[in-house]
């Protein structure tokens, strides 16, 4: 049976978006199906007239699904329950998206985002009786119940590569190099790639840190021979009193950053090294995904089309056991994944002789 469904990208952009709505749109054709997208998010529903096109497979040409970002564009900060009014107030306008979609003769969105914008599409979905899959999308990794989100491998592979490219001039120069990179809640971006990178230091939000247990392993380093160290730090981790490190932008928006900075002085009067801060910033979100991050984005999304044709909605598709699979999106937004501090990868660290802050 013909169906309409529509497309949207939510959130921060990642490398994978266009491979996912590839996916869902050569799958959902083949079957019959119309598929919308809407552009800027929630917003486009908001613009007069709407900001929505019809996706057909010749809008993802060879290029597309190799191209970063979000072909429909994306935003992180309107929210639609609590919405920017040009005179500075805030309104509800969900209702009007919820009117919007249904005006569309939308059958089912799908929605690609990460955990806030799951729990906003979710209520907004059930609020005007709109069924809802979601696709798990994050450079960080924390969405709850699945093992890997799109975004996430992409962005590691860019953190492992400046450390590739740090290390020569650290060692051209006696330095201790401190790379900070990106993740808001969790550390999965700092500890994947320090391993990967050869990093001797790995700070993580999860696990508090103090400077003589940095400083000492630093200095065992220097005593073996070695001129040089590596430091990688998520950008969440807080300073010594707790507190976040946050840059303030235009319009008073407020970002996490500056960590790498803060604890460069204090490795190097603790060492005696030089040292230098580098932020890899939004490097980690764009480019073009990997071979990984393509794979994974497409077997999502087609698993996303699977469930609307089998009438399964308001489901979160993900990837468990090295296969897809899906759950109730109520139980995703529930949980943060954060770094289990007795998983593999923290236990591989340590057993690396790599320093997580704490010893």
């Amino acid at each position: 049976m013909k169906k309409t469904i529509a497309v949207l990208t939510s959130g921060g952009d990642c490398a994978g978006l266009n491979a996912v709505m590839r996916a869902v749109v050569f799958h959902a054709t083949s079957l019959g199906w119309t598929v919308l997208g809407i552009q800027n998010g929630t917003a486009g529903l908001l613009e007069e007239p709407y900001a929505v096109r019809e996706l057909k497979r010749e809008d993802f040409d060879g290029f597309t699904m190799r191209r970063g970002g979000t072909v429909l564009g994306t935003t992180n900060s309107r929210d639609p329950f609590h919405y920017p009014m040009p005179d500075g107030t805030y309104k509800d306008r969900s209702m009007e998206i919820c009117d919007a979609l249904k005006s569309l003769d939308v059958e089912a969105l799908i929605g690609i985002g990460g955990d806030g914008s799951f729990d906003i599409l979710s209520r907004l979905t059930s609020q005007g009786g709109i069924k809802f899959i979601g696709v798990p999308k994050t450079i960080d990794n924390d969405v709850g119940l699945t093992d890997l989100a799109v975004g996430f491998d992409t962005a590691v592979e860019v953190a492992t590569e400046a450390l590739d490219r740090l290390q020569p001039t650290a060692a051209s120069h006696d330095r201790v190099m401190i790379l900070e990179v990106m993740g808001r809640d969790a550390g999965h971006i700092a500890l994947s790639a320090g391993i990967a990178g050869g990093a001797d230091v790995i700070l993580i939000p999860e696990i508090p840190y103090s400077i003589d247990a940095i400083a000492e392993k630093i200095k065992g380093i220097k005593e073996a021979g070695r001129n040089f160290a590596l430091v990688v730090v998520s950008e969440a981790v807080t300073a010594l009193d707790g507190e976040k490190r946050e840059v303030v932008y235009h319009g008073g928006e407020k970002r996490y950053g500056g960590i790498a900075e803060y604890l460069a002085p204090m490795i190097a009067e603790a060492t005696g090294f030089e040292t230098r801060a580098t932020v890899l910033g939004h490097v980690q979100r764009g480019g073009s995904p990997n071979h990984n991050d393509r794979l994974l984005a497409q077997n999502l999304g087609v698993h996303a089309v699977d469930l609307i044709a089998k009438g399964r909605y308001n489901r979160m598709v993900g990837w468990q056991n090295r296969g897809v699979t899906d759950v109730a999106i109520e139980d995703a937004v529930k949980v943060c994944r954060t770094v289990d501090l007795n998983g593999t990868r923290v236990h591989t660290a340590r057993a690396l002789g790599i320093c997580l802050g704490d010893k």
